[in-house]
C-alpha cells in the first residue's frame, strides 16, 4: 500500500487515515496562512515548528504558529536549522531567543541537512560542539532530524546517544546502515492536510515509540547560560533562507 494514497481513485487518502501510528507535521513560514481550527481537528498529534536558522535567522511565522498550535491542543516542539560554518554559540543564542522552555511540550529538534562543504571530521566536530551546548542549556538531549542517506554517509554510528527522526520519502520504512533504532520517520515532504494550503512534511513514530519519549522536561526551570559557555552575538555566517526539503545526499 502506498503511503500517499490507497489507489489512483483515492488520492485524498493519507497515511494517517489507514494506520494506527502516531502522526505529526513540521512547519515553517513556507506554510502560509495555516488554519489552525482545521489542523486541530485532524489526526496530527504533534508539530515541530521552525524557530531559527544559523546565527541570525528567525522564522517569521514562529510566534504565530507556536501560539496557535498550543491553543488547539497540539503538542509542540521547536527546531533549529543547523549551519555548520556558523558560530555555534551564536546559533545557540539565536535559538534560545525563540525556543522558550515554558512554551515547549517536546524536546528541541536540530535539523541537520548539510555539511556546508566541510570534510567529515570538521563537520562532525562542529555539529557535536553545538549539540553539547544545546544539551547543556536545555538540560536534555535534542532530537536530531536528518535524511537516511545523509546519516549513512556522515553520521553513521555517531548518534547513538540521541533520538532521531529520519527523512526517507519511500513506501518502505527506513533502515540505516548501522541498523540503529529510529524514533520517527518523516515519510513525505508532499503531504496534504486540512487547514494547510500546499504541501506539508509529515512524520510518524516508528515501532513502539511514543510521544512520551519526546516530552520536554523541566519546563519551569531557568535556562543555564554560563558566561564561560555563551558569548554575545557577533557577526556570523549569513546564509540564504533554507526550505527543508530533505538533506543533501
Amino acid at each position: 500500500m502506498s503511503i500517499f494514497s490507497l489507489s489512483a481513485g483515492a488520492q485524498n487518502v493519507e497515511c494517517e487515515d489507514t494506520c494506527q501510528h502516531i502522526h505529526g507535521i513540521d512547519i515553517s513560514h513556507y506554510q502560509h496562512g495555516v488554519f489552525w481550527d482545521a489542523v486541530g481537528s485532524t489526526k496530527m498529534a504533534y508539530v515541530y515548528i521552525k524557530a531559527t536558522e544559523g546565527g541570525d535567522r528567525i522564522d517569521s511565522r514562529y510566534e504565530e504558529n507556536i501560539q496557535m498550535a498550543r491553543q488547539h491542543g497540539i503538542k509542540v516542539g521547536s527546531y533549529h536549522f543547523y549551519r555548520p560554518k556558523a558560530d555555534q554559540e551564536e546559533q545557540l543564542l539565536n535559538f534560545l531567543t525563540q525556543c522558550r522552555p515554558e512554551e515547549q511540550d517536546l524536546i528541541p529538534m536540530i535539523d541537520v541537512e548539510t555539511t556546508a562543504r566541510l570534510d567529515s571530521a570538521e563537520f562532525c566536530d562542529s555539529l557535536f560542539k553545538f549539540l553539547e551546548l544545546v544539551e547543556h542549556v536545555y538540560k536534555q538531549k535534542p532530537l536530531i532530524y536528518t535524511g537516511a542517506n545523509f546519516y549513512d554517509k556522515y553520521l553513521r554510528e555517531k548518534l547513538d546517544r540521541y533520538l532521531i527522526m529520519i527523512a526517507q520519502y519511500t513506501e518502505q520504512e527506513p533502515v540505516l546502515a548501522d541498523g540503529r533504532d529510529i524514533t520517527l520517520w518523516q515519510y513525505t515532504g508532499k503531504g496534504r492536510l486540512a487547514g494547510i494550503n500546499g504541501y506539508v512534511d509529515k512524520s510518524r513514530f516508528m515501532g513502539n515509540h511514543t510521544l512520551r519519549e519526546l516530552r520536554f522536561r523541566q519546563r519551569k526551570q531557568p535556562l543555564t547560560r554560563p558566561t564561560d559557555t555563551l558569548s554575545p552575538k557577533g557577526e556570523g555566517d549569513v546564509s540564504k533562507h533554507h526550505h527543508k526539503e530533505g538533506p543533501e545526499q
